[in-house]
């Protein structure tokens, strides 16, 4: 269910007597963040999923703004919404588009294979704090822009063009899969001493009782360069 009231924004790590905080609107969330997908089958064709499939499965309750610390590390940017993604290593590229909150309280989702989500909620790509772009797996039998987003490799880049005419370029710094039920809230959304980046999509098994893949796929990243600095 959603929270009714706030929640607290976790601390940053800390610098000798500096706290590190994230920057305003990022989200906590009470559950996984989840993309619906179908799983390939073997022969390697996208079968057709449930049109249930792509409803997340999170709960989620913005929390107030925090304020940065007097400490950040890496470059920064300022605010500007995201027009476009892409990850060289994989060959994948899409614009991106806003996702706000349902009227339960959970995650929108794109409504095609291609596009890829920004979650306005949490800070701009480049901004202090981990920004959140979400995208399919799969999509009414078509491949989505994140198929291969669990073969991204520590070291990669991703560049996100924003609205404001500038890029940010990111630098993967791991990889990794999540049980749903263990879905790791405060790494994802928790406060940030720099300019962050999660992409979020399923993976691991499908489980046909409920239509939705068991695991997620987070890409974590960090801002490396700002174009124009």
């Amino acid at each position: 269910m959603t929270d009714s009231g706030d929640v607290p924004v976790p601390a940053g790590r800390r610098r000798g007597r500096f706290a590190l905080l994230a920057v305003a609107g990022v989200l906590t969330v009470t559950a996984a963040v989840t993309i619906g997908c179908a799983v390939a089958d073997p022969g390697g064709d996208p079968p057709q999923p449930d049109a249930s499939a792509s409803a997340p499965a999170a709960n989620a309750s913005p929390v107030p703004a925090t304020r940065a610390g007097e400490l950040t590390s890496g470059p920064l940017m300022a605010g500007s919404p995201p027009t476009r993604v892409s990850i060289p290593s994989l060959k994948a590229a899409a614009a991106t588009v806003p996702l706000g909150l349902q009227a339960d309280g959970a995650m929108q989702v794109p409504d095609n294979a291609t596009d890829v989500g920004w979650f306005t909620k949490a800070p701009t790509p480049g901004a202090l704090g981990p920004a959140v772009l979400a995208g399919h797996v799969n999509w009414k039998g078509r491949r989505g822009t994140f198929f291969d987003l669990g073969k991204l490799a520590v070291g990669a880049g991703i560049t996100v063009e924003r609205q404001d005419g500038s890029t940010a370029i990111f630098t993967v710094t791991k990889v990794e899969r999540y049980p749903k039920d263990r879905f790791p809230t405060d790494e994802v959304y928790g406060a940030t001493d720099h300019a962050a980046l999660r992409l979020i999509t399923c993976g691991g098994e499908f489980d046909d009782s409920t239509q939705h893949y068991r695991d997620n796929v987070i890409a974590y990243a960090r801002l490396a360069h700002a174009h124009p600095a």
